[in-house]
């Protein structure tokens, strides 16, 4: 029996701008709007105005909630200040990652969760599985919530025209309540495109109403709406993981790179420690496979799940690959054995229908704003 997908509060607003649907983890979600190169180059060079609905609003509330989440969660969460955000992970027992999160911490006692829309559920049911014993509650938000990114070296401007909030002193993985176009919203300087950008959680039934008013105040600056595609170059240029492509449970946080997230000196019960204290000598000693970036010295674009090889042998596996409209050619993110992950390391390929195409391999990311 297939379900119908769930419709944002913006499908209207989407399918009136003629957007290409596609089904995202259950969700219709707007592909591309017109090109996903104009899109892409816009957020780069301009702005662009996302609809992220989909992802998964998880609220932690209580007198322990900033301990519960130190236990459930790799990072230090109680050392997060009120007002501000943390790049995470929740990880099975055998430090296997079952998602990667973005945590605000809106109130002393009051933490908001996102995680990503096909792993949402599994983050709940994990959530609420390792409160028993917390005086803290985790309560189901997805439908408390639209979401709305404004990425782009033009985004602050466009929402300093809307909202009286201090955007200058709202730093990056800051969040703060504020209203923007008269709509309440937690102003959020996130975002997953290696530009500078906001994130705003508002209610639903104000998405159609912050949406266009975003589009009129971002018009005379360049902006436009932009969908899935785009927002997936624009993360792959800037080297930041995807779950189900560089992140996944056969996968420890040491074995995608991002060791630095578990915080090892919060205290000894955290779910997954032992396993990841492990992972981390593993990774220090006989690294396992590294993940390494990919420029193609051809045309031909690589896809995730094709072998990396050298002098003939497999070395490695593409988990992520596009054309890179920032860099003019296709790009991949792979994972490949430690001794071929180094920048500049000759004689590598990517395996593509048969013809190994030659590629550099260099450090991620691949495009970095200047500050």
């Amino acid at each position: 029996m297939s379900t119908a997908p769930r419709l944002t509060a913006l499908d209207a607003v989407h399918r009136a701008l003629g957007a290409t649907m596609t089904d995202f983890a259950g969700w219709d979600m707007p592909l591309r709007y017109g090109s996903e190169r104009d899109e892409h180059n816009a957020v780069r060079t301009k702005a662009g105005l996302f609809d992220l609905s989909h992802m998964g609003e998880i609220t932690v509330t209580g007198p322990q909630a900033a301990d519960f989440l130190n236990y459930a969660l790799v990072g230090d969460l109680a050392g997060v200040g009120v007002g501000r955000a943390r790049y995470t992970m929740i990880c099975r027992e055998d430090g296997g990652i079952l998602d990667d999160l973005i945590v605000y911490r809106l109130q002393e006692q009051e933490y908001m969760v996102v995680a990503n829309a096909s792993n949402a559920q599994i983050v709940l049911e994990a959530l609420t599985e390792r409160a028993a014993g917390f005086d803290a509650d985790v309560r189901d938000d997805r439908d408390a919530y639209a979401l709305l990114a404004i990425q782009g070296p033009e985004s602050p401007g466009i929402l300093k025209a809307l909202t009286d909030a201090d955007l200058d002193g709202l730093k990056y993985y800051a969040g703060l309540p504020g209203t923007v176009a008269g709509v309440p919203a937690l102003i959020a300087r996130t975002g997953y495109t290696g530009e500078d950008g906001f994130e705003l959680f508002v209610e639903p039934r104000h998405a159609e109403k912050l949406w266009q008013a975003l589009t009129e105040a971002g018009a005379p600056a360049g902006l436009i709406p932009c969908g899935l595609s785009c927002r997936d170059t624009l993360r792959l240029e800037a080297g930041m993981p995807l779950y189900g492509h560089e992140l996944r449970t056969d996968l420890t946080p040491f074995d995608a790179g991002l060791g630095r997230v578990v915080k090892f000196e919060k205290g000894d019960d955290f779910v997954g420690r032992d396993a990841l204290a492990a992972a981390a000598e593993r990774a220090a000693t006989k690294p396992p496979r590294k993940l390494a970036g990919l420029v193609a010295r051809g045309r031909r674009v690589p896809r995730a799940g094709m072998a990396v090889v050298a002098d003939g042998t497999v070395i490695g596996e593409v988990t992520s690959g596009a054309p890179s409209p920032t860099l003019g050619k296709p790009i991949a993110i792979a994972y490949v054995d430690a001794e071929h992950a180094a920048p500049g390391t000759e004689g590598v390929g990517v395996d593509i229908r048969g013809t190994h195409e030659p590629y550099d391999v260099v450090a991620l990311p691949f495009y970095k704003r200047q500050k």
